[in-house]
This record gives C-alpha cells, sequence and structure tokens, in this order.
C-alpha cells in the first residue's frame, strides 16, 4: 500500500497497479469517493476485473504504456456498484523495488466533456462580446426606427442574426405562428418555424434561403414555403430574406412573410373552376357539333306533316309519352322519318332545354364503342389526347337517340344494358363513377322481337327498350299524306335551287300517289329536288317515276305472296349491293356513288359493306361479275 500523502490527498482518483501480476497496489480517497469502496476493497481486486468492461482496450492501454512510458485514454471502463464509468485515464510506467509499476491518473470523461464545453463557450463569449454587442445594437436601431411599422402591418416580420437566432418578431409575426416574441427571443428560427417541408421531411438549414442571403448578400423571395405554428400545423407563407450590413458586414437579415394560406385555397377553387369551365366548354362546343349535324340532317323538321289516320295515331302517341320519362322504341323501315318522332317526343317533353344527341349505332366501330358513348381519359388508349365526354355525359338532362340500336354487336349490349339500368358509368381510363339522368329513345328498321328468338339480340336490353313501343307507318300505306309531303319538300327545293314559281298538277300527284315508294319520305325528297332541278318552264313533271314504278314494282311482285326468310332477304340485300357498287365502279358516297344509287345513307351502306364483307375498292378499275 502507498502512503504516501500527496498521492492520497490527489484532486483527480489515482491507482497504482503491477500489470504483471495483475494487482492494484495504490489507491487514493478520489477513486474511493468515485467507486464507492475503500482502499481495502479496492486492492483487494484485480485490476483487470476492475476494467473488466473494457478489458481488451485496457491490455493495450497498458503496453502502450509499458513501451513509450506514458499513455492517454478516454475509451476505458471502470465497473463499480454505480454501473460502468466511461474515464478519461493518463498513465505513467516506473520501476520500484525491481517491479514495473503503472501510475494511473483517471477522471470522468462526461464531467471533462461538459467542463470543455462550458470552456469554449465561456472563450467565445469573451471573445465576441464586442461583435455581439454591434450586432444587438444595429438590430435595436433597427426595431426603434420602424416601431411603428412593425406594431401596424399586417405582414409578419422577424429578424435573426447570421447564425439564425431571433432578435425581434412583430405581433403579426406572433399572431400568424402562434408563438410569443418571448418564446422566440434568442431561439434559432429556422429550428423553430422553418425545419420542415410540407410533407414532414427535414429541411436543413444549408437549403434554407434566409440563410443562403447570409452567404451571397442579396435578397431571395420564396413565394411557395411553410413555416410550422406552435401547434405544429403548417402555414403557407411567401416571404422575403433581406440582408442587413454593419459597417460592410453581413450581419443578420430581416425577413417578411405573408400567411398565404387563404389565397392558396382561392386558387386551388379557382383552377379547379377553370377546370371545370373547360370541361363545359368542351361539353358545349360536342353539343354544338352533334346540333349542327343535326341542323344539317335530312330530316331536321320541327313538325310532323300529315293528316292520314296513321300519322294521327303517331301525334297522339307522342302526345301521351312526351311529358313521361318513359324509354321508347321507334320500329319502322328506312326513310319513315323515326328521327323526327324522336325529336317531337324531345320538343314536348321536360328536357326540351336541354340536348338530343343522336347516335348512329351501326357507324360506331367495335373498339370505339365504348369510348363512344361513355367517353375516354387522357392516355387512355393511342389517340387519347385529352379528356373526352361520351354520349351519355353529353345528353345528361336531356334525351339520347339511339338510332339503328339494332345493328348494336351482340357483345356488346350489356355494357349498353348496364348504363340504361344504373344511369351510371365510367369513363374509359377513369376509375371515377359518374352519374347521368338521360331518357333513351331508340329505333330500328329490324324486327327486334325476332332477333332476340334467333339470338342475335338481348332478351333484357329488349325489354329495356320496347316499354313504350312506337310503329312508324311506310309512306305506301299513307298515300293521302303525299300531298302535304309534296308541297313542303317543293318548297325547300325551290329555295335551294333557286326558282320560283313551280307548279305541280293533279295529275302529276296522282302519279306520286300511285308509285310504291320503298324509299319512303326521303325517297319522295330525293325526287321531288331531282325534278326541280330538272324542272323546264313553271311546272313539275315526274315522267320519270312512271318507268321507275313500272320497273320497280312490277304487277307480278305485287301479286306476288312468297314470305322470303331471313337468309333469302340477306342474299338479295347483298347482291344488290354488289350492283350498286358494280355499276358505280366502287364509289360509295357523293354524286352517282352506291348510297345515292340506293337511297340509303352513307353510313348505312358503310355498315353493310362491312356486315357482308365486301371490299369496294375491288369495283375500282373493272366491274365484278354477280353471284
Amino acid at each position: 500500500m502507498i502512503n504516501d500523502s500527496f498521492f492520497y490527498y490527489s484532486a483527480t482518483p489515482q491507482l497504482v497497479v503491477e500489470p504483471i501480476s495483475d494487482k492494484i497496489i495504490g489507491a487514493n480517497q478520489e477513486i474511493c469517493r468515485l467507486l464507492g469502496m475503500s482502499v481495502e476493497e479496492i486492492e483487494s481486486q484485480r485490476a483487470s476485473h476492475l476494467f473488466s468492461p473494457s478489458f481488451p482496450a485496457m491490455v493495450v492501454f497498458t503496453e502502450e504504456v509499458i513501451d513509450q512510458g506514458r499513455a492517454w485514454s478516454d475509451h476505458l471502463l471502470l465497473t463499480c456498484n454505480k454501473g460502468e464509468l466511461r474515464m478519461e485515464v493518463t498513465g505513467r510506467s516506473f520501476e520500484s523495488s525491481d517491479q514495473l509499476q503503472l501510475h494511473l491518473s483517471l477522471q470522468l470523461a462526461d464531467e471533462l466533456d461538459q467542463l470543455r464545453e462550458l470552456s469554449d463557450a465561456q472563450r467565445h463569449y469573451l471573445s465576441g462580446i464586442g461583435h455581439w454587442n454591434r450586432v444587438s445594437r444595429v438590430f435595436q436601431e433597427f426595431e426603434r426606427e420602424n416601431q411603428l411599422i412593425l406594431d401596424a402591418v399586417g405582414e409578419g416580420i422577424y429578424g435573426v442574426d447570421e447564425k439564425g437566432i431571433t432578435t425581434f418578431v412583430n405581433p403579426a409575426a406572433e399572431r400568424i405562428l402562434g408563438f410569443s416574441a418571448a418564446e422566440l427571443a434568442g431561439r434559432n428560427m429556422h429550428s423553430m418555424i422553418h425545419h420542415s417541408r410540407v410533407n414532414g421531411s427535414h429541411f436543413g438549414i444549408e437549403q434554407c434561403p434566409i440563410f443562403e442571403a447570409f452567404r451571397d448578400g442579396t435578397v431571395h423571395t420564396v413565394e411557395e414555403d411553410v413555416f410550422w405554428s406552435k401547434s405544429g400545423k403548417p402555414v403557407d407563407v411567401e416571404y422575403t430574406s433581406t440582408p442587413i450590413r454593419d459597417n460592410g458586414f453581413i450581419v443578420g437579415a430581416v425577413v417578411i412573410f405573408h400567411d398565404v394560406s387563404q389565397k392558396k385555397t382561392d386558387k386551388k377553387r379557382l383552377l379547379e373552376a377553370l377546370i371545370e369551365v373547360q370541361n363545359l366548354k368542351n361539353r358545349l362546343e360536342m353539343e354544338n357539333a352533334y346540333l349542327q349535324e343535326e341542323i344539317n340532317s335530312e330530316f331536321n323538321h320541327h313538325q310532323i306533316i300529315g293528316k292520314s289516320p296513321a300519322i294521327q295515331n303517331i301525334v297522339q302517341q307522342i302526345n301521351l309519352v312526351a311529358p313521361t320519362d318513359a324509354t321508347v322504341l321507334i320500329n319502322g323501315e328506312s326513310g319513315t322519318g323515326k328521327e323526327l318522332i324522336a325529336r317531337a317526343i324531345h320538343e314536348m317533353s321536360e328536357r326540351s332545354q336541354r340536348s338530343l344527341i343522336r347516335v348512329n349505332c351501326a357507324a360506331i366501330p367495335e373498339d370505339l364503342f365504348e369510348s363512344e358513348f361513355f367517353g375516354h381519359a387522357k392516355g387512355a388508349f393511342t389517340g387519347a389526347t385529352s379528356d373526352r365526354p361520351g354520349r351519355f355525359e353529353l345528353a345528361d338532362g336531356g334525351t339520347l337517340f339511339l338510332d339503328e340500336v339494332g345493328e348494336i354487336p351482340l357483345h356488346l349490349q350489356g355494357k349498353l344494358l348496364r348504363v340504361l339500368q344504373e344511369q351510371q358509368f365510367e369513363r374509359v381510363g377513369e376509375s371515377k363513377t359518374r352519374n347521368v339522368d338521360v331518357r333513351i329513345i331508340a329505333a330500328t328498321n329490324r324486327k327486334l322481337k325476332k332477333q332476340v328468338e334467333q339470338g342475335h339480340f338481348r332478351e333484357d336490353l329488349y325489354f329495356r327498350l320496347n316499354v313504350f313501343p312506337i310503329e312508324s307507318v311506310p309512306l305506301r300505306n299513307r298515300p293521302e299524306d303525299i300531298p302535304l309531303l309534296t308541297q313542303h319538300f317543293i318548297q325547300r327545293a325551290v329555295i335551294r335551287a333557286k326558282k320560283t314559281g313551280l307548279k305541280i298538277s293533279l295529275s302529276e300527284l296522282e302519279k306520286l300517289k300511285s308509285y310504291h315508294w320503298p324509299g319512303n319520305i326521303r325517297e319522295l325528297e330525293n325526287v321531288i329536288e331531282r325534278q326541280v332541278i330538272l324542272a323546264q318552264g313553271n311546272s313539275i313533271r315526274f315522267n320519270e317515276l312512271v318507268s321507275i314504278n313500272n320497273e320497280n314494282v312490277p304487277r307480278q311482285i305485287l301479286n306476288d305472296k312468297t314470305v322470303l326468310t331471313d337468309s333469302e332477304i340477306k342474299d338479295r340485300d347483298r347482291r344488290n349491293l354488289l350492283v350498286a357498287l358494280d355499276q358505280c365502279q366502287g364509289k360509295v358516297f357523293g354524286e352517282g356513288g352506291a348510297a345515292e344509287l340506293l337511297d340509303m345513307k352513307p353510313t348505312t351502306v358503310m355498315s353493310r359493306l362491312k356486315k357482308y364483307l365486301i371490299d369496294p375498292r375491288d369495283f375500282k378499275s373493272y366491274g365484278q361479275q354477280i353471284n
């Protein structure tokens, strides 16, 4: 045991150990106090046990002391009844009575760290007290000179020194942020209110535009950012950071910020409103295009002309069903005015202030069926460069007229049925469900009931459409209406042909009444317009109609009671189409085309060409033998 009084009463904990024998041969009162043990208890332990928590490091440290004569370490651990203590140890080796001994001076590493930090702070304070006084004076003068402005303005204003420490805060900043000036003064403003982005990710000082002003000495304006309030909620702000100089040196910055939360909300609402306006604009443009198409259509009249019992019955049916929202199915041959009946129903209904949207079901390609009916989102498929509303959406609040509904392919009828039943749909490429309020009027020249029996048309869709059926009577069954229709078409034709004073005799009217009219009203209008153009003088004559009548309706046909099967009818229609293409050399549209020759709509001709797998290009340069 070492009894040296200087050793025993030393101000720092001391130990003397023999590394060879692993004995502790000396301990002073400070090590006893630190470990809570007596000298005898400490000296009774092995040195390796006392440093057991960091024994490998103690071995290395011991070898260094023996080899170098002196060594230092700050990561050796002592064990005691208080637990483990990290020590800062200085060691020196010496020999006594031919025995190698180590003299260890120990101090608590955490206490030394704290003392060094306090020392650094004191030194910094003493060395920079003049600088801090100068910075403080600059901001005090700024605050004093602008006190009235700082108190009166609605913008938040605060000052920071070049370290980001808050020097002053005005009342508006207190109100916006929820902090009092006392809570912010002397604190790092970045860590208090500007520490994170709106998504919660950390926002470092090196990325802060306010601190950037200290580095480059320029004014920084940020239009979109967030400050964090005392409640922990982000406040949308725009701010300007202006550097403050003293004797040419930047000593801090003044930050002026606005709470733009309401402005941002208003901007979002405005953008949403603009999007809605654009959608409405697109919808109106689409509706206008469809309405323009209807204006230019062949039967865009606003009254049904005729006095026959058949017409009176149709008018009565229209009067009954128009005020309701019942679905109407109009049956009849091509050219009998089915669209005119649909338009009359719409115009007499409560939906007349909204659009009647017409869809020619036969003219829509199968791969575009859903897009045409339900619309599509931008990017839904190649060529979808923008959002586009479908016909159902355009008809919302109005009426959707499904012309030639019997031409819809069987595998697509289920999709149509779902929308008719639920009044809900999704645009192609979009998951949002849209609701519509649409009245359905359908028309067909096919016998849908027979198609249902043959499995070509869904029975449930047929029943959904056939709520209120109306039969559009062919012209040959109401010849008493021909004079009225003739007079109406002549008035229109003379305006287009720029002729005046044309008249038609009773004998010519009789010719019209005696004709079979396979093309119905459409054929009547075309015949009249052609004869108006050809008229020489003031009279309109229909001499060509007699030959046509004799050619097309021979007596044996009128007397023939043979009923054709559906297959025979299709063969006849296909052969008729081939003959027309052969005579027109493959021309379908325009003057002299197959559509004109057949007295059909071009879209109907194209639909039948597709149906019968006929390519009109085969007839371009030479006639094709008809089989």
